[in-house]
């Protein structure tokens, strides 16, 4: 089969897959825009093929590379092949990745979340950075973590920053999003405890008695949790700080939280 050559930077598709930057493009396609080998491996694994592949004319070639041009045209997605300054034009990047991938976005409904799944889950709450939350579910994911529930006005997960922090990890975590009133409905069935983390509670990360399975729940970077969401929680806990920071990064401090509630299990 021959693909499809595009040279020109004016060309539909360049500016369609480019316009993928945007969160209104985003929301109104639902595809969201992968970079790299890499993270077109770990989609593939995950069973996700690409509904467009773009290679660059200077790929070379490799066996996961054949895989994803395989696969991808088996399930109906196209593969065409780019120029470098068409790649540097889409990633907005003056050393692009050789493949790009456009992928459907997938959301998990909190009915069909299966808390006894995994040993912990990630509830944040209108976090903003994308940065912080490609990084948390990266890390959620090398925790084995059933999943990342999104509350209230959260950064897209989708968007080009978050996926590039995540390392391929957004295609093997769940994503689930709420309003604070679904998710405090929701949590009312939680089987084992919710646990929020706030600089005033007077339990530390590891004094606190934890049920099995756990969700763990995150406030905003600057605000942290809401008194709402406090309130709806079975134990609010602490990280001390023992130098003179006052507070760390509210990846790090996922981190931290998601490996104390999983290394108790």
């Amino acid at each position: 089969m021959t693909d499809r050559l595009i040279t020109s930077l004016t060309n539909d598709t360049v500016k369609n897959v480019r316009a993928l930057n945007m969160r209104k493009e985003r929301e109104s396609t639902g595809r969201f825009l992968a970079e790299g080998l890499k993270f077109i491996g770990e989609a593939l694994d995950q069973g996700r093929t690409p509904k467009l592949l773009l290679v660059g004319m200077e790929a070379r070639e490799h066996p996961l590379l054949d895989r994803a041009k395989t696969e991808t045209r088996a399930a109906g997605g196209e593969v065409v092949i780019v120029t470098h300054p068409i790649l540097e034009k889409i990633s907005r990047r003056d050393n692009p990745q050789t493949v790009l991938g456009v992928f459907e976005q997938v959301y998990t409904p909190l009915s069909a979340i299966q808390p006894s799944s995994a040993p912990c889950w990630v509830a944040l709450e209108q976090v903003r950075d994308p940065g912080n939350l490609g990084t948390i579910i990266r890390t959620a994911d090398a925790a084995g973590c059933g999943g990342v529930i999104l509350i209230d006005d959260c950064v897209d997960p989708y968007s080009t920053e978050a996926v590039r922090a995540t390392m391929g990890s957004v295609f093997a975590v769940a994503i689930a999003r709420a309003t604070s009133a679904e998710f405090i409905a929701w949590r009312q069935s939680w089987p084992g405890s919710v646990i929020g983390t706030r600089l005033d509670a007077t339990h530390g990360y590891r004094d606190a008695a934890i049920q099995h399975p756990a969700l763990v729940l995150m406030g905003n970077e600057q605000a942290g949790l809401t008194d709402t969401l406090a309130a709806a929680c079975d134990v609010n806990v602490k990280i001390p700080m023992r130098g003179r920071a006052d507070s760390l990064n509210l990846a790090i401090a996922t981190g931290v939280m998601v490996y104390a509630v999983t290394d108790a299990a």
